[in-house]
């Protein structure tokens, strides 16, 4: 095999990893430690929307699982037929797609992708900002911000989560994974901020 052969071979098995998602996402640390930018694009995200970097991972995690591709799941008419999507959401932030250009708009952020992590992140401050600002909702409470992220502002300030006894418990699934990635970041947000990783940004 050719040396470029060989270069080229290894470059598409790097592109492939660096898609796959981490491969601990119960643990932050890891995740950072695994995809080196991901630490600097959350700490941008929250310099500029306030929004804590575990309350941002905490719905990306529930919304995707880290899959930079993630749809929603395909409708069948009789099992069989494929009759589209059950909505537009995609990408790491499942956003849908006139949420995103909302925030493409609001933002002036016109090239963002749904699949760029330093974009869906992004979005994710925007969008609980977005709700801090119309339904003065802590950022910091995962809990509430989940729901008026699942639902949109309206639905939350309607309360059709109340009807979705299903999604109560996902809120709580997700306010949880957020107190823990809070408590191990503690434990090695120093090592992101040293010079090594600085010299990467």
């Amino acid at each position: 095999m050719s040396n470029a052969i060989l270069l080229f071979v290894c470059a598409i098995i790097l592109v492939a990893c660096s898609n796959d998602p981490p491969g601990n996402i119960d643990d932050i640390c890891e995740i950072f430690r695994e995809k080196g930018g991901w630490y600097d694009d959350a700490k941008r995200s929250y310099e500029r929307w306030g929004v804590p970097i575990h309350v941002q991972l905490a719905i990306i995690y529930q919304e995707s699982g880290f899959w930079r591709y993630a749809k929603t799941d395909m409708q069948y008419v009789l099992w069989i037929i494929p009759v589209g999507r059950l909505s537009s959401a995609y990408g790491y932030a499942q956003a849908k797609e006139e949420t995103w250009i909302w925030y493409m708009q609001s933002t002036k952020n016109r090239g963002a992708d749904r699949n760029d992590f330093d974009d869906a992140v992004d979005f994710v401050g925007w969008y609980i900002n977005k709700s801090n600002e119309m339904l003065e909702i802590s950022k910091w409470d995962a809990y509430n911000q989940y729901l008026a992220y699942h639902e949109g502002q309206g639905g939350f300030r309607r309360k059709t989560y109340n009807q979705k006894p299903w999604l109560i418990n996902v809120a709580k699934k997700v306010d949880k994974l957020a107190g823990s990635y809070r408590e191990q970041l503690k434990t090695c947000e120093d090592e992101f901020k040293s010079s090594w990783w600085e010299f990467w940004k």
